[in-house]
Parts: C-alpha cells; sequence; structure tokens
C-alpha cells in the first residue's frame, strides 16, 4: 500500500519549514534534509521530486523529507551563510536554542528532525561559487558502518570519512551532530554553481532510493550506481592573502602531492600572491569558482587518500 503523506509547515526557530511525512508499515525512519545551504538548488530539487514519486510506491517504515530547510538563505539567495547573522548553518549543529538565528534554527532542526531517526541523509551542492566532484562523507564514530554503508550505496563517486577532533575539515555539521548520538548519517553532494543540473538532480533521486534499498524500506531493487573510491581525509585550503583566484585543476582530477592546483594573484595580474600545491595525493572534491577571494577564503577541498 503506498504510505500516508502529511504535507505540513513545522515551526524551527520562528520559521515555517516545509515538511513532507510519508508514513507505510511498521520500519525504520529517514530523515532527509536539503536546502540546509540556500543556494544549493539541484537537492532541492531532487527532494521535491523524490517525494512525490515515493507517495505512490510501497514503503517499509516513515520518511520525514525538507526541501528547503534554511528559508532566510533561500529567500535571500544567500550562499554559504545565513544572511541574519552572517553564520553557516552546517557548522551550527546540534545548535543552541539562546544563540542566533542559524544557532537557534540548527537547534530546532536537531532536536525536531534528527533525534529519534534511524538514519540521516543531509543532501547539498556546491554553492553559488562551487563547482564540485559529487561524493559522499561520513563521520567516524559508534554508527560509522551504517553510515560508510549509506554513503556507498548513494552510489556517488567518491566517500570521505571524517575522523574527529582538530584536523576535522568541517565540524559543526548535521552529520557530525547525528554521528555523536550514535546517527547514522551522512552528507550526499552533488551539482553546484547555483544549478539545477539535471544530471545532478538525478543523481540524487537515484541516491535516495538507494538508500531506501538499503535500509530495507522499500522492495523495489536499487537503481545503478558507481561503485566509490574511499578517500581517508578532507583537506580544504585557503587564500593567505585577499586577490584573484585562478585555478590549473578542475573537481575530479586526481592530483599528485606538490602539483600546482592555481595561483592567487594581485587585482592589477602584477603579481602571484600565493602558489597553491596539493599537500598530499588525491582528488579535488570542489573548487571555488569565483575569482574573487578574501584572506583565508576557501579555494577548494582535496579529498586525500
Amino acid at each position: 500500500m503506498p504510505p500516508k503523506v502529511l504535507r505540513r509547515t513545522l515551526s524551527l526557530a520562528g520559521l515555517d519549514v516545509p515538511v513532507i511525512e510519508l508514513t507505510g508499515s511498521a520500519g525504520p525512519r529517514l530523515t532527509v534534509l536539503a536546502g540546509v545551504h540556500g543556494c544549493e538548488y539541484a537537492p532541492m530539487a531532487a527532494v521535491r521530486r523524490w517525494t512525490l514519486t515515493l507517495a505512490e510506491r510501497d514503503l517499509r517504515g516513515s520518511v520525514r523529507a525538507v526541501p528547503v530547510l534554511n528559508l532566510p538563505a533561500f529567500r535571500a539567495r544567500s550562499p554559504f551563510v545565513v544572511p541574519d547573522d552572517g553564520k553557516n548553518l552546517n557548522r551550527c549543529f546540534p545548535g543552541d536554542p539562546a544563540g542566533t538565528v542559524a544557532e537557534r534554527l540548527a537547534h530546532a532542526a536537531f532536536t525536531q528532525l534528527i533525534e529519534g531517526s534511524d538514519a540521516l541523509v543531509d543532501a547539498h551542492a556546491g554553492d553559488m561559487v562551487e563547482a564540485l566532484e559529487p561524493f559522499a562523507l561520513y563521520d567516524a564514530g559508534a554508527s560509522e558502518d551504517r553510515a560508510r554503508e549509506l554513503a556507498a550505496a548513494y552510489g556517488l563517486g567518491y566517500v570521505i570519512r571524517q575522523e574527529p577532533g582538530p584536523g576535522r575539515a568541517v565540524g559543526g555539521t548535521t552529520s557530525t551532530a547525528a554521528a555523536d548520538i550514535g546517527i547514522p548519517a551522512i552528507i550526499a553532494e552533488a551539482g553546484g554553481c547555483g544549478l539545477v543540473e539535471p544530471a545532478a538532480v538525478a543523481a540524487h533521486v537515484r541516491g535516495l532510493d538507494r538508500v531506501l534499498a538499503v535500509l530495507g524500506m522499500t522492495s523495489d531493487p536499487a537503481p545503478d550506481g558507481e561503485t566509490p573510491v574511499y578517500l581517508g581525509r578532507f583537506l580544504w585550503l585557503r587564500a593567505a592573502r585577499e586577490g584573484w583566484w585562478e585555478p590549473v585543476v578542475r573537481p575530479g582530477q586526481r592530483v599528485a602531492a606538490g602539483q600546482a592546483l592555481g595561483t592567487v594573484s594581485s587585482l592589477d595580474g602584477a603579481q602571484v600572491l600565493q602558489s597553491v600545491t596539493a599537500p598530499a595525493p588525491g582528488v579535488p572534491m570542489f573548487i571555488t569558482s569565483s575569482p574573487a577571494v578574501a584572506a583565508t577564503g576557501l579555494l577548494l577541498g582535496l579529498g586525500a587518500d
């Protein structure tokens, strides 16, 4: 039997966030988030499409899906940060009920959506100025075996494991907060540059269907996906000074340790301020596509062997 479908808004930190709840027979509870960053449109489009198709299929368990979580950033077309406080929502989890807008939204989403889930998929893309190679990321912890299984099942080309501690490229994420309370969680990335690319949307829809199959929530066969390459570290490289960023590699291109990745030069083009090289062998997962970079601005993320 098709699941019962409830479309409603959920009040999170004073925002009326759209939520689609699909309830079938007894089984796991899967939470799917998109729009944690306001200009990552491909996964938002995918969750909208996927929930429509899921409403017509047999379902064991329940799915709680949010197509656009970060409403302030979506409405303002604000990449990376919540415009009200300038904070990156996906650095604020598990949040603070007495904090700024981003911190309150993170806390509300964590307590009302993530807690109590049997699995979490947070669907992302490269933001407005990020070109990206599709990958999935999971965090080390008590639930990491299951999280690794979900990351592989999503069917993207690469899977990255994040270790806790000061060497972690990014913290305060949905997946980190979920892992800390034992929930298997992944961040799945496909798409970029503020575009609704059909191939990226299809990759997310296919990945979500594959997660359902792994969790035993559907009898449908899992769609085909790529066998991923596993990478052990995520290294984020930043600009030492403000300037003009010009990469010489592309996302998904394998690089050797010491290989040139690009330069930051003066705005008049007369001086190279920084020559950026690979600190380890690996694959650029995303590259900032805008020439404009600030001091400490993010240039690229390298998935390292």
